[in-house]
């Protein structure tokens, strides 16, 4: 019985996520209530409470369920038994853009997050956890490209963190110009060609 029951409780808070992604992609989180995720998900509003804090809480887990998956490949890049932790990098990095465009699921989490999110009132600390995640994973990117120039992979051409800064901001411009209109470019075959031609860029002159 106590089985059934987490069984249960597990299959009413994916229901809720469910709800949740669907509602916020249609109608924008600021625009979205608990009450019409509840009525979405078939489920009491209180029975939201149960499972997660607020609308903030419901959201992170939301975008956890997509994004840690991807950012496990990632980390394993700062793993020091790693000997080509730009290779990984690389593999890493496609990955979550071959997710944007062949995953549904991906693609509808990756837009809200970058088209359909307003960080103000209750989101205001979600705004704040994502900055300090972003400061988190520049700072592993960058420790990962100190490592590949200790190695003599890369001979960098500028402090780690700016490489690892614009290595960011090249992935984030990129999908974000992608989500607007799907059409207008191949997202993984254009992310390669840009990926590699930064890598080559972070090599300084001899």
């Amino acid at each position: 019985m106590a089985r059934r029951t987490k069984e249960e409780a597990e299959a009413t808070r994916a229901r809720i996520l469910d709800a949740a992604e669907r509602e916020f992609h249609n109608n924008g989180v600021s625009g979205t209530s608990l009450e019409d995720i509840a009525r979405a998900a078939g489920v009491t509003r209180g029975a939201i409470y149960w499972h997660f804090r607020d609308k903030a809480a419901l959201f992170e887990a939301m975008m956890d369920r997509v994004v840690l998956p991807l950012e496990t490949e990632m980390l394993r890049a700062g793993d020091p038994e790693v000997t080509d932790p730009l290779t990984v990098v690389r593999q890493a990095t496609l990955g979550a853009l071959r997710a944007a465009v062949e995953d549904v699921q991906a693609q509808r989490v990756f837009e809200i997050a970058l088209h359909k999110v307003e960080y103000v009132d209750e989101m205001q600390g979600v705004r704040e956890r994502r900055i300090a995640c972003l400061v988190e994973r520049i700072g592993h990117l960058a420790a990962i490209f100190e490592r590949a120039q200790a190695a003599g992979q890369i001979r960098l051409a500028m402090p780690a963190m700016t490489a690892a800064g614009g290595l960011h901001a090249l992935i984030d411009g990129l999908l974000h110009n992608w989500m607007l209109d799907p059409g207008a470019f191949d997202l993984v075959a254009c992310g390669e060609a840009l990926l590699d031609a930064y890598f080559r860029g972070l090599h300084a002159p001899a």
